[in-house]
């Protein structure tokens, strides 16, 4: 997870700026096409990176432009709109990162006009809406979130649970045919990278008029569900409705609530036995996926966070409260996919499902493989560490090795392996099983700000309620194609940004112990796993993965057993799960590949 503060370029600026490094007094760099451009920088120092607005070409600017792309000497043709990293910092590398992806930083003058416009007229008097302003909902994120699709309120009813999650509205707002649903279409979804976030909607909308800020009226659509005393679903249905959040409240604020009790001053406000029906909801939600074996993964995650110019890293294990609220927004996500799937048979029904398949055989062959490797290589008890696999589910499994003691670290390498045993997840077109919800069929109801596939499929909820008027049919179904084809993308580039991110946090660490020469520190971690060719193994502090490259590593000839869990590495043998001390060598400017020594860790 990465923590956000706010990056909003100038709504004044209609013309779409431009990512640029200052690459000498009066001399910029467009950072996507590394065309150069006269423009008055001021006194900003070289490596600078800016927003600038590049006037229109002119034939006099036209023709003084070199066969390289960069400007003749002149007068200025672009203007610094923005300062946005100073050189040398972090955020100026992550900033090239962004660059690199190609992605939009604004939005167009006419997606930002449509925008004023709804500010204008935001339809939250719409007499046709079910007004439920009277319902203490609140919003609760990370603390620096401010795009905030999901509000929540829970009632007891009787030995159940009356459950209302309130989704933003935006398919109001970003309608098929606009400027607006159009560069939405374009990104995909919003990114999300170390200090700031590129929004799908302009800010306007994602962070003011559509998002279910606290003391404001807001357009919602809030799903209605009905729970029994096991937490599960028994009635549902989607509402179109206006909806008041009381506050925006954080995960860390609402678990301290729960470990205070009555002397937390959240104690006594009016939401307080909401969010302790949440938590019996959670609770009991969590015990039914267990009952789906579902796997509930227990990883730290690492919170990589800009400390001024440069980044901290902060070891992030999820709270008790994350897990209820998640829980929430995945029974409303199944329910949405139902109400889809009885639409099925309408021809004016177009939904999108989020399809995960269940990990392939051959996959779970080498996983089995592996963990009979470890008991014979470490030789622990069969009875406790071996899978009966087809009689014993994966989660069960899971859940009865040791945490703590000696055999923690093969316990999380085991842990690491099940998740690599999985496939990808997609959107579809048609209904199909979510594996790693135990969904027969989910759809992404609950992210309408955020992605646009949320924006679609709550379009398509509301026909099939008749509280839209269909669209056409067959352009229906071919925007449905882009739409699908747009969030696959979308998560993929994501992938990218994270990817990118997390090498660039990599080599910031590593470069620095590589400029303490022979003080450089040995790095405890786990062995996690290995193949023919890598070594994969998560530090202890700070937590992030790495690979060692067996070719790479000094003086060593590697040779991997056939069930993948122990090596022969010069002269130690090392087995997954195992305790070992990295320390780093050098790093390749050709392929960005560090090299690393290899050691066991000493026994403690």
């Amino acid at each position: 997870m990465w923590a956000l503060l706010a990056y909003a370029p100038p709504m004044n600026a209609r013309a779409l700026p431009h990512l640029a490094e200052i690459t000498e007094p009066g001399t910029v760099r467009l950072l996507a096409s590394q065309t150069q451009l006269p423009v008055d920088t001021g006194a900003s120092p070289t490596g600078t990176v800016v927003l600038v607005s590049a006037a229109p070409a002119t034939s006099a600017s036209a023709t003084s432009a070199s066969a390289d792309g960069a400007s003749a000497p002149g007068e200025p043709i672009a203007t610094v709109v923005r300062t946005l990293a100073e050189a040398g910092s972090a955020r100026a590398s992550l900033w090239r990162i962004v660059a690199a992806e190609g992605h939009l930083i604004s939005h167009s003058a006419a997606a930002l006009a449509e925008a004023d416009a709804w500010l204008a007229r935001p339809g939250v008097d719409d007499a046709a809406l079910t007004d439920l302003t009277h319902l203490p909902f609140v919003t609760i994120d990370n603390a620096g979130s401010r795009d905030l699709d999901q509000a929540v309120h829970v009632a007891r009813a009787g030995s159940g649970f009356r459950l209302r999650y309130a989704l933003a509205d935006a398919s109001y707002y970003v309608r098929p045919g606009t400027a607006l649903f159009d560069e939405a279409l374009s990104r995909g979804t919003s990114y999300y990278l170390p200090g700031f976030a590129l929004p799908m909607l302009p800010r306007v909308l994602s962070e003011g008029l559509i998002s279910l800020n606290p003391r404001v009226d807001r357009r919602s659509l809030v799903m209605d569900m009905q729970l029994d005393a096991d937490g599960r679903c028994t009635a549902a249905k989607l509402v179109r409705a206006r909806v008041h959040s009381r506050a925006k409240l954080t995960y860390a604020g609402v678990q301290a609530m729960y470990a205070c009790g009555d002397r937390h001053p959240m104690a006594s406000r009016s939401w307080a036995e909401s969010l302790h029906a949440l938590r019996d909801v959670g609770r009991l939600r969590l015990a039914l996926a267990r009952a789906r074996d579902v796997v509930t993964f227990q990883r730290t995650e690492v919170d990589v966070q800009l400390d001024g110019a440069a980044f901290s890293l902060v070891a992030d294990r999820r709270l008790p409260v994350e897990r209820y609220n998640e829980q929430v927004s995945l029974l409303c996500n199944m329910e949405g996919a139902r109400l889809l799937t009885c639409g099925a048979g309408d021809p004016d029904v177009h939904g999108v499902f989020k399809v995960h398949p269940a990990p392939p055989a051959e996959k779970l062959g080498r996983f089995e493989r592996l963990i009979d490797g470890l008991i014979q290589t470490r030789g622990l008890d069969r009875e406790l560490w071996g899978w009966k696999r087809g009689r014993e589910a994966l989660a069960d499994y899971l859940d009865r090795l040791p945490r703590d003691g000696p055999q923690a670290r093969v316990r999380a390498a085991i842990e690491r392996q099940a998740m690599m045993a999985n496939v990808s997840s997609t959107f579809s077109d048609a209904p199909a099983a979510h594996h790693g919800v135990g969904a027969a069929a989910y759809a992404r109801f609950s992210a309408p700000m955020r992605e646009i596939v949320g924006v679609f499929t709550h379009k398509e909820a509301l026909e099939q309620l008749g509280l839209v008027s269909p669209a056409d049919r067959d352009a229906d179904l071919a925007l449905r194609e882009r739409v699908i084809a747009a969030g696959n993308a979308a998560r993929n580039r994501q992938a990218r940004l994270t990817k990118a991110v997390n090498a660039l946090v990599l080599d910031t660490l590593l470069g620095r112990e590589l400029r303490m020469g022979p003080r450089r520190p040995w790095r405890v971690g786990t062995l996690l796993g290995m193949s023919a060719t890598k070594l994969y193994v998560q530090l202890d502090a700070p937590p992030v993965e790495v690979k060692v490259y067996l070719r790479d590593v000094q003086g060593s000839r590697a040779r991997v057993s056939a069930h993948g869990a122990c090596l022969q590495l010069g002269d130690h043998t090392l087995a997954v799960g195992d305790a070992v001390e990295l320390r780093a060598e050098g790093r390749s400017e050709r392929s960005g590949r560090w090299t690393f020594a290899v050691r066991p860790a000493p026994s403690t």
